[in-house]
């Protein structure tokens, strides 16, 4: 478990270090096979570089892992100069945020297509204990856990309605509740290595390049039967209407035959793609 140490200023230490490396020259430069002065100006010598060897720098948004002989002791994140035991080893780890954008993946969907998906996710170390030792390496951990979530997200729904209709949430119109639970499935994966999820987002989804024509004739041909379906009930509606009009202002009266190539007529004119070629009729109705 993570444990915070705030240590000692290392101003104090420093300027002891620099002092005591001054003693240790100036006593040296005066000894005259003075073995007293030689003796101490290795001593002091010593003592300036074990305060050295004791002092830590530490950047902005950076955190240092402090272990002894094996054991943690603790981690430093407070920024600036400070003086901890030499004996200590220390392992650094940034704690600033990261873009973690994968190549784009390959892989089926719900219902068996193969499709393209990529991701780009925004991630930093919140537990050092964690991402030091819990994890071999926690760059690595973040990455293959990354892409391991992305395909598991692609396989638990289908890429749009067409292939599911049934479906309460696709890839493609699941907007930011299939981030969110990309997001939730990180958190979850990536918390061994004491990682937080600041933002995971699908930056690519496709069809595979396979597949894509295919699917997208039958994104048209379902485009082109939805908007005929609309033009049929709209022509209907105002043939309809037209015969209504027609019966109820006594214009003309008409049989069920005549009735029925009036609809017909209409329903040609209505619904076709092209506009109607008018034909004039000399004759009577019936000709």
């Amino acid at each position: 478990m993570e444990k915070i140490m705030k240590p000692l200023s290392g101003y104090l230490a420093l300027i002891i270090a620099i002092a005591s490396i001054g003693a240790g020259i100036y006593l040296f430069l005066n000894a005259s096979q003075q073995l007293t002065y030689i003796i101490g100006g290795v001593l002091f010598v010593l003592l300036g570089i074990f305060f050295i060897k004791g002092l830590m720098i530490i950047q902005p948004n950076h955190s240092r892992v402090l272990n002894f002989f094996g054991k943690y002791v603790g981690s430093v994140k407070e920024n600036g100069l400070f003086f901890v035991n030499p004996l200590y080893s220390s392992y650094n780890i940034s704690l600033r945020y990261q873009n973690f954008q994968g190549q784009t993946l390959k892989v089926n969907d719900k219902m068996g297509n193969p499709i393209e998906i990529g991701a780009v996710i925004v991630w930093r170390v919140g537990d050092t204990y964690k991402a030091a030792y819990q994890v071999a390496n926690y760059m690595d951990y973040v990455r293959t856990q990354s892409e391991a979530a992305i395909r598991h997200l692609a396989v638990s729904f289908a890429y749009d309605s067409i292939e599911d209709e049934n479906a309460d949430m696709t890839l493609r119109d699941g907007g930011d509740k299939v981030n969110k639970i990309l997001e939730q499935e990180l958190t979850e994966r990536l918390e061994p290595a004491g990682i937080l999820i600041q933002e995971a987002r699908i930056s690519h989804l496709a069809y595979a390049p396979e597949i894509a024509g295919a699917m997208l004739q039958r994104q048209q041909a379902t485009a082109i039967v939805a908007a005929r379906a609309k033009i049929v009930e709209g022509a209907v509606g105002m043939v309809d209407m037209a015969l209504k009009k027609l019966s109820e202002e006594n214009i003309v009266v008409l049989d069920d035959e005549r009735k029925a190539a009036m609809v017909s007529n209409l329903m040609v004119v209505l619904c076709g793609e092209k506009a109607a070629t008018p034909v004039l009729n000399a004759g009577t109705l019936y000709q």
